[in-house]
């Protein structure tokens, strides 16, 4: 088995060839070349860092450090002058000057001195177990060659994937019990569920080897957009896929593409949201130009994993290509500044009656809808689940604004923690966010499960409602004040921030 990087490496701040330029994604790098072509799977998780750039830039653009090496994740978060011996820059030179502030560790906790994270170690044991135990990688017969869970999983989260399609499915506690890796598992088992790893005839070591990337991109000190976010949404998706007109229609490509979307929705997500990057001059604004800044950093990081891995190279070219296209339309449609432009045109659809799921591009918008709900379901999930979602958002976006205030910058909307609740905030956006697409989508499909949905979104309102008795007063002052304020901003909380020009 030969594991091999064929992206080009380059250092920062170099030109970048044209014949490279040409093609549009990014350019994995390492600190060590010894990386490239090593057949170990265990020095999978020593990639560094990755360049996004665009055709028409001509100039590769530091992205992201991804720091999967334990080591090397202490000192490239803690130790600057090690970062600049490596030749690593945590900004772009000419950024906002309090871009200073290192994504990689906005939310994470204090720690001592040469320590290191206990989940982290547990995490990369986890993976390091698996890759050495795995019969495939060890290139022995297999008796089941589609086998997702290994010895150590095979209880409690064996027994939860069987109810995969359950909407009351805890995914805080799935996480718990594959050690961190939901995001890994619940993908792979649903892929193979839906029978694509065979359909698509993908590699299984490509497969896993782009799962493992794909969790190692989300920031987990993110206390919301992290890789159990990524999950939940994923499940959400699959709780979609098989509603009754979904699942008579859909083809096996456009459920590829609604996983592999749901998976990668939020990848290397900042934990800030597009207005902060815009304000302080980020250079993913500048790249982007301002629009569905983060939307397209999602999208094209996950194109550069899926050519670093390989994933479809055995697919025709012009099929390779059309599942990053249609990836991009997926993802790019969970930016919440188009929510009423998606909204107003499923509406229309449904009043005259006109949606024909056997046509391709009308599939494709009812899957841009599905990921739209299972992006930000998390009201509709049972309070049990709901409530944890509402404070780890709530904690995220308390977070910039606080960072917002230590910098003297305009504090964002729903992020200053001294004039909002989580109640606040979550009423709102349960109003005039949440609600109105789902109404939508209960129309489109009527079915136990939408029902369900609105029942607990209908019952989680209330109990924050009771949490917070001047949003329910009858002042109507108040209303319009919170309408104003939870309209937009607070549909940032949940995917990545609207357009601010």
């Amino acid at each position: 088995m030969a594991l091999c990087y064929q992206l080009p490496v380059l250092p920062l701040d170099r030109p970048v060839p044209k014949h490279v330029l040409s093609r549009r994604g990014a350019i994995s790098f390492s600190s060590s070349s010894s990386l490239f072509g090593a057949p170990d799977p265990r020095q999978l998780s020593q990639r560094r860092g990755a360049i996004s750039y665009d055709s028409s830039d001509q100039t590769a653009l530091y992205i992201r450090m991804l720091g999967a090496c334990v080591i090397f994740k202490q000192l490239f978060s803690r130790d600057v002058r090690v970062r600049s011996q490596v030749g690593f820059e945590p900004e772009r030179r000419g950024s906002h000057p309090y871009l200073g502030v290192d994504f990689r560790t906005l939310h994470s906790r204090a720690e001592s001195a040469g320590t290191i994270p206990a989940r982290r170690i547990r995490r990369l044991f986890s993976f390091q177990r698996h890759l050495l135990s795995s019969r495939l990688l060890r290139g022995a017969p297999q008796l089941n060659p589609l086998h997702i869970l290994d010895e150590d999983y095979c209880g409690q989260a064996k027994c939860m994937l069987e109810k995969v399609g359950s909407w009351n499915f805890d995914i805080f506690l799935f996480d718990r019990l594959t050690n961190g890796n939901s995001l890994v598992f619940l993908t792979f088992n649903l892929l193979n569920q839906y029978g694509l790893i065979e359909l698509f005839q993908l590699d299984m070591v490509k497969l896993r080897r782009f799962l493992v990337l794909v969790q190692e991109d989300y920031h987990n000190q993110n206390p919301y957009h992290n890789a159990v976010h990524a999950a939940d949404v994923t499940q959400a998706m699959h709780c979609y896929l098989k509603e009754p007109k979904l699942a008579e229609s859909l083809t096996s490509f456009d459920i590829l593409l609604g996983l592999l979307a749901a998976a990668t929705h939020d990848l290397d997500h900042p934990g800030v949201n597009q207005p902060f990057l815009i304000k302080t001059n980020h250079y993913l604004a500048a790249l982007y130009r301002n629009t569905s800044v983060l939307e397209n950093h999602h999208w094209r990081s996950a194109v550069g994993l899926l050519r670093e891995t390989e994933l479809f190279s055995n697919l025709p070219a012009e099929d390779s290509l059309s599942i990053e296209r249609q990836l991009g339309s997926l993802i790019l449609a969970t930016d919440i500044s188009r929510q009423n432009e998606y909204l107003s045109r499923f509406r229309t659809h449904l009043d005259e009656n006109d949606l024909s799921l056997g046509n391709a591009s009308h599939r494709h918008f009812v899957l841009q809808m599905a990921l739209k709900c299972a992006d930000i379901c998390n009201p509709c999930r049972p309070w049990e689940l709901s409530k944890q979602w509402s404070e780890k958002v709530t904690e995220e976006f308390f977070h910039q604004g606080d960072i917002e205030k230590k910098h003297k910058l305009e504090i964002s909307p729903l992020c200053d923690s001294e004039a909002n609740t989580i109640a606040s905030v979550q009423i709102g956006f349960m109003t005039y966010v949440v609600e109105p697409l789902f109404a939508e989508w209960a129309r489109f499909s009527d079915t136990r499960l939408s029902q369900t949905m609105l029942g607990h979104l209908g019952l989680n309102k209330a109990s924050w409602s009771a949490m917070e008795p001047e949003a329910s007063g009858s002042s109507e002052e108040g209303e319009s004040e919170t309408g104003r304020a939870t309209e937009e901003p607070s549909s940032r909380v949940l995917s990545q921030g609207s357009q601010e020009s």
